[in-house]
């Protein structure tokens, strides 16, 4: 009697103990009350990151380091990654990293590189000019000759040209934003080639570069090259929110509320100005998240959950 009363009580255990493991990908992770109480989590290990660094899965294909462009005798490349099964041509999703502008590098997005890639899509991740090398917009024009790259050179790498994506963390994402929201079908180079997308995703990346905190940020202004007294209609051109039409792109933003380096109004801006100019939008606020949440293993899930329906609705696959 008393043993299996034992038993009972331990496979009980054993079952909450599973379900406390267990969360709804779909729904928000519980933040925190302050980064203070977020560091201290991270400290003690009960907040977990994803791996930056890990194998290739033996059946993902990589190409690396394809120069896709030389500027000043500087060669600038890209990584292109695919399942080795794939038998069609499929969707592109193209990953840009952040750094404000001045450091981070391509390698920095191999878990959705790899994970997207593994979904079916083919993936890529692209370098562009730092701050140290060259002012704006030389950022977005090396954004905009990688897509059209890919594009050219859609038939050796199974890319589906009429499907692509931009995806894009913090400097990333006002980059992926600024290309998304000023380039058109109609707008092509000499090989008939547009630098449009059909779909972006925005990691709390700035949307206005014309208001104070951005205004007043060194990396805002070692990015324009100059102050924004000296140049305000530069900062203004740099700024996604004032490209904002009904004819841009379907945009997925992702902001925390705990970023302290993009305020989360201004992603309540982009969400709002778009939802004005009749352009599709979709807003996730993470309650209690710093800047680059996505790097939590809970963040990350419910990030690609969404961002899996999202392409499924503007990208598919099929």
């Amino acid at each position: 009697m008393i043993k299996n009363i034992f038993i009972s009580l331990f496979t009980l255990i054993l079952v909450l103990g599973c379900k406390a493991k267990q969360y709804d990908e779909s729904e928000p992770p519980k933040g925190y009350s302050s980064n203070t109480t977020l560091k201290l989590a991270y400290t003690t290990g009960a907040l977990k990151l994803i791996e930056k660094d890990f194998p290739l899965p033996e059946d993902i294909q990589e190409y690396k380091d394809v120069v896709y462009k030389t500027v000043d005798s500087m060669q600038l490349k890209l990584d292109i990654y695919h399942s080795k099964d794939i038998q069609k041509t499929m969707p592109l999703i193209i990953f840009i990293h952040g750094g404000a502008w001045k450091k981070g590098n391509k390698h920095d997005y191999l878990v959705y590189l790899s994970s997207y890639a593994k979904k079916g899509f083919v993936t890529a991740t692209i370098q562009y000019r730092l701050t140290d090398v060259a002012k704006f917009p030389a950022q977005l024009h090396d954004v905009e000759d990688a897509v059209r790259w890919l594009k050219l050179n859609a038939a050796n790498y199974h890319i589906d040209a009429s499907k692509v994506a931009l995806v894009g963390g913090s400097a990333g994402g006002h980059l992926a934003m600024l290309n998304a929201y000023s380039n058109t079908p109609e707008e092509v180079d000499t090989n008939g080639i547009s630098a449009n997308v059909q779909a972006v995703v925005n990691f709390y990346g700035p949307s206005n570069l014309t208001d104070e905190t951005a205004i007043n940020a060194s990396s805002v202004q070692y990015l324009i090259g100059k102050s924004y007294e000296e140049a305000p209609e530069m900062y203004k051109k740099a700024s996604p929110l004032f490209l904002i039409s009904k004819k841009v792109p379907p945009t997925l933003t992702f902001q925390g509320t705990l970023d302290e380096l993009v305020p989360y109004e201004q992603s309540d801006i982009l969400h709002a100005t778009l939802q004005k100019a009749g352009a599709i939008s979709y807003y996730h606020k993470l309650k209690g998240w710093p800047h680059t949440m996505d790097a939590s293993v809970k963040v990350n899930a419910y990030c690609q959950y969404h961002m899996d329906r999202f392409f499924e609705k503007y990208i598919p696959l099929n």
